[in-house]
């Protein structure tokens, strides 16, 4: 009897298990309980039922910088990630079945807010990987502390809370704050710390940070601000000049604040204010020794001890030296001797002067040079006003004005002569030593030419010499040589006679009489007529000699008067 046999097919066999356990005992994909059954140096046995048995790596057991503990006989979850591969084994997974439980419980506590366990085990760009019991997790660098460290490796490979800050199952995505943990655990230490604190106690911190304006300072669990103001009574230009980073220190609660939990600190305080005796310690116009701290466009600040500066103002920098910047004057660290000009205690404020303790160059050239001496000079500059002279070797400078340049010119015309480097020479005329001022001279090197001339006054007869003819009158001088002055005679004074009023029956170097018809002395200005002089001599003649009554003729009168006038001429 020939029984014929049939080779089950695929789906025969699935069939037969699907009727043996039922569809709902298929593993693949799932999370199932295993037995441990052998274990060796690399892996695990592990034995699912259904006679199918599948090897882990011991690594998948071992927690980050662990060893894996296992034993014989050990129960696990597995996830099957297939029953059986070509070799007849059961691919098996023990990351992945502890990473679905991860996510199943890291979901519940995302959504309760609660804190969750993880290890620090590896770095990446950005941050570190976080072990959630099998999820990895996304710490940023910056979520890692409240305050940047450098050395992260005290903080790896150990269990520590952490908080979710997000997460996405589908991509796989799970981002952790442990600063989180720390601000909140910071925030209950701050809130029990704070109602301990009072305005006025001295306590001690740790410098935690520095900026331009400050440094903050833990002080066990709350920072307060310690300004750049509050560190010394000594002027300071940064924090960082006496504070370091990680420095313990002493420090005062100046203001506290419970509601804001603002926390104002000082560390001059803890000392004696200096300038509370700063006007017994300098006495007014004494002198000094000196640090140049710092330097303005206005002037350059001195200190005289530690916490005490005083300001050198730039107009109290140097006799001579003006409209200079401080800077070409001083230097910064230099030691300088100054006096004490004016000190305000209130407003925490010294003037100083370092000219002061230098001689005064315009004392020295008032007993040097008095008043009405001559000197010499090199013209260092032309003003509209005048021009400056140095003086004394170039110490100081004295000032002509345009009204002292020259008797007869004006001011703008005898400017025009004059250049700059060249030397020239000067009368002193006033020193006033409080102005800085040297008033000088040039016309003064000279008398007046007005007190030369014979004859210069009001109804007097002066002989002048022709210069210059013109249409309208005559140019002449009075006088001779330097000590000439120019005037001039009208037209219409050249003669009595209307007909004779003619300027060219004169020629240049004529010399003619005239009188003195007007004379202001402070404008310099002559009046001169040759017509007036005919009719006072026309009148002296006819006073002198007889009048027209007696017979005699004008010409007869006149000619009396002129013979006389000849000879008494030739007498002399």
């Amino acid at each position: 009897m020939n029984i014929e046999t049939q080779t089950p097919t695929t789906e025969d066999f699935s069939a037969m298990l699907d009727e043996v356990f039922g569809k709902d005992e298929r593993f693949d994909g799932k999370v199932v309980t295993g037995t441990i059954i052998a274990i060796d140096k690399e892996s695990a046995t592990i034995d699912i039922g259904l006679k199918a048995e599948g090897r882990i790596s011991l690594k998948e057991f071992a927690g980050p910088g662990q060893d894996a503990e296992l034993a014989v006989g050990d129960k696990v979850d597995i996830f099957v990630e297939r029953i059986e591969n070509a070799t007849g084994e059961a691919i098996l997974s023990r990351e992945k079945a502890r990473r679905e439980e991860s996510w199943t419980l890291l979901e519940r506590s995302y959504e309760k807010e609660e804190r969750v366990n993880g290890i620090i085990f590896g770095r990446v760009k950005g941050g570190f990987t976080v072990d959630l019991s099998g999820a990895v997790a996304f710490l940023p660098g910056s979520q890692v502390d409240v305050r940047p460290i450098r050395d992260v490796t005290p903080l790896m490979n150990i269990t520590q809370p952490f908080q979710i800050l997000k997460m996405d199952r589908k991509r796989g995505n799970i981002v952790v704050s442990r600063r989180a943990i720390l601000e909140e655990t910071r925030a209950e230490q701050r809130a029990e710390l704070i109602t301990t604190l009072v305005d006025g106690q001295v306590v001690d911190g740790i410098v935690k940070n520095i900026t331009d304006y400050g440094a903050f300072i833990d002080l066990g669990g709350i920072d307060g601000l310690l300004h750049v103001t509050d560190i010394s009574w000594k002027r300071i230009n940064h924090p960082s000049e006496i504070l370091n980073i990680g420095d313990t220190i002493k420090v005062q609660i100046i203001r506290l604040n419970p509601d804001t939990q603002r926390i104002s600190l000082g560390m001059k305080q803890l000392h004696e204010d200096p300038w509370s005796t700063v006007d017994q310690r300098f006495p007014l116009n004494s002198k000094l020794k000196g640090r140049i701290t710092n330097i303005t466009d206005y002037g350059a600040f001195v200190e005289l001890e530690e916490g005490i500066e005083g300001l050198v103002h730039v107009s109290e920098m140097s006799w001579v030296k003006k409209n200079v910047h401080p800077g070409k004057i001083v230097s910064t660290s230099q030691e300088v001797e100054v006096m004490v000009l004016e000190i305000d205690p209130d407003k925490r404020r010294i003037s100083l002067g370092l000219k002061q303790c230098l001689n005064n160059p315009w004392e020295s050239f008032a007993e040097k040079f008095p008043v009405g001496s001559e000197i010499e000079g090199e013209i260092k500059n032309i003003t509209e006003f005048g021009m400056f002279i140095g003086l004394d070797g170039g110490d100081v400078d004295g000032m002509v004005h345009l009204s002292d340049l020259n008797w007869n010119k004006s001011g703008e015309a005898a400017l025009a002569e004059y250049k700059k480097g060249t030397m020239t020479k000067a009368v002193i005329l006033d020193i006033d030593v409080e102005k800085e001022r040297i008033s000088l001279g040039i016309k003064q090197l000279t008398s007046d030419p007005m007190t030369n001339v014979d004859g210069l006054k009001k109804g007097g007869t002066v002989t002048c010499t022709v210069i210059n003819v013109t249409e309208n009158g005559l140019d002449v001088t009075l006088g001779d040589g330097d000590q000439a002055m120019e005037a001039f005679i009208r037209r219409a004074d050249l003669s009595r006679d209307r007909s004779e009023q003619r300027p060219e029956r004169f020629s240049v170097g004529d010399k003619v009489d005239a009188m003195v018809t007007s004379f202001e002395k402070k404008s310099r200005k002559v009046g001169l007529s040759i017509k007036a002089l005919e009719i006072a001599e026309e009148k002296e003649a006819v006073k002198q000699y007889g009048s027209s009554d007696s017979g005699a003729s004008l010409g007869d009168i006149l000619g009396a008067a002129i013979a006389a006038n000849k000879e008494e001429k030739e007498d002399k």
